[in-house]
């Protein structure tokens, strides 16, 4: 029977996407792991594998098709001896309504499985749930003696494809991936945030009648930013904690360093040294190194920091794991490559996603200082301003000019308490005016 390609869910904040370009044609036979097509997601343009092999029959979505919903079929894949003839004439890539979706045996589940509506010979497990399976992991199955009520499904909607069944042994188990799917579907409700309510789209058009304006259709990212900010300021108990940094002694040791390593091809930033302290911070601060997770906390063992980086229309906060433990030369490097990934939007959401803390930096702008909203579920985030030449009072009570760089740190007070977060920043700032000790 003719197999349904769903639209994935290519992250977790994933409700709809761009069929940016198809890599394959009606005609061509494609196997378990081919690309299929170029998507865009909500964060970034990725590209989308077979799961399973055979013939595309036909493609229902066009190239450039904008505001395709996950699990709505993007074309139609044909099995061996199949026809473009076999392919229903009622295919629709259109999701279907919610009341569909009530109906015993799941209609979407009926999508992801196929085209055909040939349900009362699909075998069934323990509990009454309908099994989907691919024609040929059928076939592969019955071959090998497999019960497929004890395989879990890859496929789109959980479905059994070959990949499935080929590595299975007739005691197969369900896969462990398999047990984390019900976990992953209760958590995607939630970052899925609605956009907030406020006045309607009528209600502002109609108070600029007779002026002149262009409108700007929202993207995936921007919609996606909207509801996870919003989402932040009205859950998240902010707190800030401010306080100046002076950078005289940073900016002389980088510049030393930056001499020794120009053979190297090696400069480095004062953010890399930003990103260094913060991550040493939280390890002599383990405390403050946690998220919240709704009814809990998790203390991270690792350093993950995540740094935002401003792109057209939006922005990422890519995630350096472990920099507590990397070198101020190996941050600097992978700064660069994820700020040039992010910027191409070609970051995979493994890059983008996690973290404990996060660095927002606009002092290349001339800011002098802000505040910044905590990315959920992030228990910190601290806003740099730029390093500005000011009078201070000296240690000997003297009057002198110094390199000041003001520094706020928007605190998640359900997870970090005011002390302790004034112990942070307190880290972060002997990390900045004494770097040489990030060294030791």
């Amino acid at each position: 029977m003719p197999t349904e390609i769903l639209m994935p869910a290519l992250s977790p904040t994933m409700e709809e996407g761009r069929l940016a370009k198809w890599l394959v044609k009606e005609g061509d036979a494609v196997k378990s792991g081919d690309l299929l097509a170029e998507i865009e997601t909500d964060k970034a343009t990725m590209e989308f594998e077979a799961v399973d092999e055979g013939v595309i029959g036909k493609i229902l979505i066009p190239d450039g098709t904008e505001g395709v919903k996950v699990n709505s079929p993007i074309a139609v894949l044909l099995e061996d001896g199949e026809s473009a003839d076999d392919i229903a004439s009622t295919s629709n890539p259109a999701p279907e309504p919610a009341s569909a979706k009530a109906d015993a045996g799941d209609a979407g589940a009926k999508a992801a499985a196929s085209g055909s509506s040939a349900a009362p010979a699909a075998p069934a497990r323990a509990d009454g749930e309908r099994i989907f399976a691919s024609p040929l992991a059928r076939r592969i199955a019955g071959n090998k003696g497999l019960d497929l009520s004890q395989i879990s499904g890859t496929g789109p909607k959980g479905r059994i494809v070959k990949a499935d069944v080929e590595g299975a042994s007739p005691s197969a188990a369900k896969p462990a991936a398999a047990e984390a799917a019900p976990a992953a579907q209760s958590a995607a409700p939630a970052a899925a945030a609605p956009v907030p309510a406020g006045p309607s789209t009528d209600a502002v058009i109609k108070m600029y009648e007779g002026r002149d304006y262009e409108e700007i259709k929202l993207d995936g990212m921007r919609k996606t930013i909207a509801a996870r900010l919003t989402e932040a300021k009205q859950t998240i108990p902010h707190f800030y904690l401010r306080r100046d940094i002076k950078l005289d002694a940073l900016l002389k040791f980088r510049g030393d360093l930056n001499a020794q390593l120009a053979d190297r091809g090696v400069k480095l930033s004062v953010n890399d040294f930003i990103i260094k302290a913060c991550a040493l911070a939280l390890q002599k601060v383990p405390a403050a190194n946690a998220v919240w997770a709704g009814d809990r906390v998790l203390q991270m063992k690792a350093s993950d920091v995540a740094v935002a980086v401003a792109i057209e229309g939006g922005l990422f906060t890519p995630v350096l794991q472990d920099a507590e433990s990397k070198s101020l030369s190996a941050l600097s490097a992978q700064m660069k490559d994820l700020a040039t990934r992010a910027r191409d939007r070609k970051l995979a959401p493994h890059e983008y996603q996690g973290g404990s803390f996060a660095i927002s930096n606009l002092g290349m702008f001339g800011i002098d200082n802000f505040d910044a909203v905590i990315n959920p579920p992030h228990g910190a985030i601290l806003a740099v301003g730029a390093g500005v030449k000011k009078p201070v009072v000296g240690k000997d009570g003297a009057l002198e000019v110094a390199t000041v760089m003001s520094v706020t740190l928007s605190v998640d007070h359900r997870v970090i308490d005011g002390a302790l977060g004034a112990e942070l920043l307190q880290a972060i700032a002997e990390g900045l005016e004494n770097p040489m000790v990030m060294l030791a």
